[in-house]
């Protein structure tokens, strides 16, 4: 539970930053890889990879709900001293959060159940989840035509000043469909224990999270004097916020995964149903083209698919199902190519740095060593690596890269300088960083159960 939650503490602490899908990924990778160095010792390391690869989609799919306004109802003018506005605002927290956690848990329990998913079927799963997606924004999130006057009768967002379109019932929809399918169809019973474990995550974490943001807000006098008048400029109450939420997931799912360990069994395919590296490549070089032009060019069609969490996933949950390479490059450079984007953006165009130096150090340094994770754990898995050392390796280079990055996007705020509302985030991140390398270094190399070989 404990490294769970720092590693989603620090993942969606960081996530704060970059936003989105992408950024959500960052904290489903790092909880993914505590949970493979931790329960999947004596199961293939392909196949536990495809796990962590499977989770880091899952909980992007989330990214597409609005939730900053809804964080407003509960601390805001005039809204301070209405319980009654606080409290909407918290079933909405509620509702967004488990929404968005529940479909980190079960895609993460659709890797390590055992229950093998086909290509075509996780074709037809992705392509129809969107349908049930539509149907849910129909029925939740209908009408929506703030000019008119027109919301719909559950709306958890600002609704007097610009209003913003919700999409959580449709993500419902999608989740409750998949929980269904996964439960009742393929009788996989760990991916719907850890959707439901996952909805519980995100219900507690972020009202829990926002909680504290909001007493600071609703009592912002009591911090003007005494003790508290000279820490509060120095801390980030949103970024406290966040952090907090992906603590309490990060626990609540490391406990899941704990009471249902004796369920985790991940398979893969045997060698000759791999596709070929050919396809691998096309897929890789369509995703990435696509998922740059979705996250930094206004491009019509494919801003609208891809910046739809659910269109986003569909082609890397094809491409991870039956492939040796795709896991690694999902959890390598896809992942890293729009937060190493983003750091070079804030950074350099926007805040007037060295372009070449932005590019070298921001953008082109880290794709250089994601490519090189990517081969070297490739490599090592064909050499037969298990699941705890590649959960080991990933959550290394993942916290690390992750942590280095954003170190950056801060303005490296040294805790021997003079202190800003970033030096204590930065210092929590470090000290969650410290000991989940420790972790990996010492958990990562205890000796190994015999097993016989899946792949």
């Amino acid at each position: 539970m404990i490294l769970c939650a720092m590693a989603g503490g620090m993942g969606w602490g960081i996530r704060g930053q970059y936003g989105h899908e992408t950024g959500a990924m960052i904290a489903g990778m790092l909880v993914s890889a505590v949970v493979a160095l931790l329960f999947c010792r004596d199961f293939g390391g392909l196949a536990t990879t495809r796990a962590m690869a499977y989770c880091t989609i899952g909980i992007g799919i989330g990214g597409s709900m609005t939730y900053a306004q809804i964080v407003g109802q509960t601390q805001k003018l005039p809204n301070i001293g209405n319980w009654v506005q606080w409290r909407l605002g918290m079933v909405g927290l509620a509702v967004t959060g488990g929404i968005w956690i529940g479909f980190a848990g079960l895609f993460l329990g659709m890797g390590l159940g055992g229950v093998r998913y086909s290509r075509l079927e996780i074709l037809l799963i992705m392509v129809g989840l969107p349908f049930l997606y539509f149907a849910g924004v129909l029925v939740f999130n209908s009408p929506f035509d703030p000019q008119n006057g027109k919301l719909p009768s559950i709306y958890f967002s600002n609704s007097v000043d610009k209003p913003r379109f919700e999409c959580w019932g449709g993500l419902l929809f999608a989740l409750i469909g998949l929980v269904l399918y996964v439960g009742l169809i393929r009788n996989d019973a760990l991916a719907w224990r850890l959707a439901f474990i996952g909805i519980l995550g995100g219900v507690i974490g972020f009202p829990g999270g926002q909680c504290l943001q909001s007493w600071h807000a609703w009592n912002i006098d009591g911090f003007r004097g005494g003790e508290w008048a000279k820490w509060d400029p120095i801390i980030n109450w949103w970024n406290l916020m966040e952090t907090t939420f992906g603590l309490i997931m990060g626990a609540v799912i490391g406990l899941g995964v704990w009471f249902n360990r004796a369920l985790i069994r991940p398979e893969y395919p045997k060698e000759a149903n791999f596709q070929p590296f050919l396809w691998d490549a096309i897929l890789f070089l369509t995703h990435f083209i696509l998922l740059g032009l979705s996250e930094f060019f206004s491009v019509p069609y494919v801003r609208e698919f891809y910046g739809l969490g659910l269109g986003m996933a569909i082609l890397p949950m094809v491409a991870c199902t039956q492939s040796r390479l795709w896991p690694t490059l999902l959890l390598g450079p896809i992942l890293v190519m729009p937060i190493a984007g983003k750091t070079l953006r804030r950074l350099t165009f926007e805040g007037g740095g060295s372009i070449p130096e932005g590019w070298t150090l921001y953008f082109g340094l880290p794709m250089a060593l994601s490519f090189l994770f990517c081969g070297l754990l490739g490599l090592s898995l064909k050499r037969g690596w298990r699941g705890d050392k590649a959960g080991a390796f990933t959550l290394l280079f993942g916290s690390w890269i992750f942590f280095v990055l954003n170190f950056a996007f801060f303005e490296t705020p040294w805790p021997w300088k003079n202190w800003t509302y970033r030096t204590p985030s930065a210092l929590v991140f470090f000290f969650c960083l410290t000991c989940l390398s420790g972790a990996c270094l010492l958990v990562g190399n205890l000796k190994q159960t015999k097993s016989q070989p899946e792949e």
